[in-house]
Formats: structure tokens, sequence, C-alpha cells
């Protein structure tokens, strides 16, 4: 066996270790170089780790969760094992015929003590079969690993269709026909008796990747960071109605305007009257770093969690280059496509709800910034003007303030100037 040791790689920006995430392969399993085995998470982003070579899996270090040095083991190789198992033909793996002592004595070679059921024919209703569930002709392809799986299924891999390399079965293949075939076991389960039925268990879930970073950061914004928040309601019929307008000059089908660019570009423009709201807080320098570029970071909901990507100066955009920027950002932090680039280095941040903005929120600081904007959803309300009881659209804007270095009144002075821009929306684009 000649052995191949795969070490944590740098992952960059200072990183030292990094948090195992999910393994898409086991011990004893034969991968293709370039095969992703491993997902990783470090303080910024979670990485995907490719095999380096190709070669049976000997050992994997750390389990979800666990945290492992960046040039410590992390997976080991046989490389010598790879070239027979991935050419492996099916008849190797199936059954000896009674009284075959030879071929007894193969099986019993490669660890197959079971009477082998990779002969059986699969289910009719199977996923990815060949030609409708006829048998192949000639080698099939597979590991090991999948292998023992189509026996202990009772699935002849002759009948399945590979989208590996030369037709060789994947992990997925196998998978989707095991997905369409039916268990015994199933076919043999009794009806569900009528009624509800009562619930028992428990789940234990482990707090890992982006929802232990996402844990982590809210305790520490929370712990250190004495929030000052402040709720204004704003007026957003004129906005809304000029909205509305643009949307209806776009072509078909093409993306439209929501209330977050417009937000975001009237917030570079108030921003510049209070630096001290655009700003980092180093605590280990005790030092305040005020940016004069908006860095504008927003809050998206992701499978994996809540991530915060970053459109670069959004004061040197035009409103339908932030909303392209704002769209695109999002769109691949939703994907797991951001890169670690576009996932720091925000000055300030917007996060909305959408349609489930509620009346008031409470958001947390994305540290170390100073200032954090919620936006609530917009609703048509009974208001009085000028002494007449009329329809008009009111959105809440709910903010956090780093009470430390930013006080009320400045606090309040923000939303204050940022509500008057968007109350009178075509100030948002006259030049300061």
């Amino acid at each position: 066996m000649t052995r191949y040791v795969f070490k944590m790689p740098d992952l960059g920006e200072g990183t030292v270790e990094a948090e195992v995430v999910a393994w898409h392969a086991k011990v004893g399993d034969v991968v293709e170089e370039d095969q992703v085995i491993a997902e990783v998470m470090t303080e910024k982003a979670a990485v995907e780790v490719p095999s380096p070579v190709s070669g049976r899996i000997v050992s994997l270090t750390g389990a979800p969760g666990d945290m492992v040095p960046v040039g410590a083991e992390l997976i080991v190789f046989d490389i010598d094992a790879t070239d027979d198992e991935l050419t492996e033909p099916a008849s190797a793996a199936a059954a000896p015929a009674p009284g075959d002592a030879g071929a007894s004595v193969a099986a019993a070679e490669q660890g197959d003590s079971a009477p082998a059921a990779v002969g059986t024919p699969a289910s009719s209703g199977s996923a990815r079969t060949s030609q409708g569930g006829a048998k192949r002709q000639g080698r099939v392809m597979a590991s090991p690993a999948t292998r023992r799986r189509a026996r202990e299924a009772g699935i002849d891999l002759a009948t399945v269709e590979g989208s590996g390399p030369s037709g060789r079965i994947t992990r997925q293949d196998f998978e989707s026909a095991l997905g369409g075939a039916t268990s015994p076991k199933a076919a043999a389960a009794p009806a569900r008796a009528a009624g509800p039925a009562r619930r028992t268990g428990t789940e234990e879930v482990k707090v890992i990747g982006v929802r232990r970073v996402i844990a982590t950061r809210m305790t520490d914004a929370k712990r250190n960071i004495p929030h000052f928040a402040y709720v204004e309601e704003v007026d957003v019929t004129e906005l809304e109605s000029l909205r509305q307008h643009l949307n209806g000059r776009l072509p078909a089908g093409a993306p439209t305007l929501t209330f977050l660019p417009f937000i975001g570009a009237a917030l570079t423009r108030v921003l510049v009257d209070y630096p001290q709201c655009n700003a980092h807080y180093d605590a280990e320098r005790n030092v305040l770093t005020r940016h004069h570029g908006v860095h504008l970071g927003v809050a998206t909901q992701t499978p994996d969690g809540l991530k915060v990507p970053v459109v670069r100066h959004a004061e040197a955009l035009t409103l339908w280059d932030l909303a392209g920027e704002i769209r695109r950002v999002s769109e691949a932090a939703r994907a797991g496509k951001a890169s670690r680039e576009e996932l720091s280095g925000s000055t300030i941040t917007i996060t909305s709800l959408g349609r489930l903005g509620g009346i008031v929120s409470t958001p947390i600081i994305n540290a170390p910034e100073m200032a954090i904007i919620g936006v609530n959803k917009a609703i048509d309300r009974p208001m009085v003007a000028n002494g007449v009881i009329t329809v008009r659209r009111m959105m809440n804007l709910s903010s956090s303030f780093d009470h430390r270095y930013v006080d009320g009144y400045d606090a309040a002075a923000v939303i204050q100037a940022l509500k008057d821009l968007l109350e009178h929306p075509a100030t948002i684009f006259i030049p300061a």
C-alpha cells in the first residue's frame, strides 16, 4: 500500500484551524481525483475540499463539528488500490454458483461473506436504470461500497445507468435507483390507523458550520455591544409611486426594483454627515476607523443560515447598478457561491424580512460595525394629513446603534435624515 497523506490546507486570512462540517465519503470508499470529499468551515466561509488524488480512503480525521488545525493530517489515501477497483467487473462481486469452490474463495478474499443479492432484479420502478431496466453487457464499474449497498438493497447494478467516467456508477446513481425501489419491509408495513397520532421522541441537532459561526457572532455582539434601538415610521407613498413607475418601464422579465436600493442610495448620502455610523471598532487596539466609502452589507437568509454579502462602494453606484449588485451578491450567498471577500468588510448593514418584516424588529449589530438598519413591511394605513384622513403607505425603520460610540441624539438624527430623503425621493438623486 502506498499512503498519501492530505493535510488541512491553509485557507487564507490567518486561518489556523477549520471546522469539519460534513464528510461526503467514508473510510473504505474509492474516490477519484477532484471528487469533493469534505466541507470545512472557517470564520469567513464554507469551503469544499476536493480529493487531491485517486485512491481508497484509509482514514479521516474529525467528526462534523470538530476543529482540525491547519497542517494536521486530514485524509489518508491508499493510491495503489484504485485501478483494479474502479474497473472491477460485476461478476467479481456476484455470489458464486452453488458448488463453485474457486469462486467461493475469491468472494471470501474480497470480504463478501453474505449471500450475494446483486443478481436479484431491481424493482421495475427504480430510477436511472439502463434501457428501462434491461441489463447492460460487459463490466459494471462501481466502488466496493456501492456494490455492498446494492447487495443489501437487492438491486442489480447491471440495470443501473452510470453517469461517471466510462459509465462508472456513482453514489448518486445508486441512490437514485434505490429511491425508486420498493423495500420489502415497506411493502409489508401495516396501514396507519386513521385519526391523529401521538408524536414522541426527540431529535438532537449538533450546532456546526455556518450556524455555529452565527451563534458565536450574535452572542459576542449582544454581550459586548450596548445596543441603542430607535424605530421611526416613514411615509413611503411617493417612493412607492416612483418605484412602480420605474418598474413599469422595464422590459418584460427584467428584475424589478425593491425598496432596498433606494434605502441604500439614501443611506450613502446621509452617512456623509454622520461618519461615526459608518465605522469599525477594533477592540484590541481600542481604535475607531471611520470609512469614507460605504460598503453596504445586505443581510440575506440562505439555506445555511444568515449571511451578510457586501456591496462595495455603494456611494459610487447608480440606482440601477446598486440594485443589480444587491441582487447579485444576495443570490451568490443563497447559492453558496459568494467568495470570502464578498462576505466580509461591510461598514454598515441593512436587514429586511420582506413581507415577513412585521411592525418592529430589534436587529443585532454586525460587529465590528456601528449600526444596522432594519426594514419592516410597507402597508397602507389611514393617516391624518392636513386635518383629513387619507390612506398612505407606511413603513417602519428599526435601527440599532453601538451606544458606546454613537450617542442617542446622533442615532435619531441619522434615521430622521434618512426618513426625509425617503419621503421626498427626488432629493436622493440631487447632487450634494
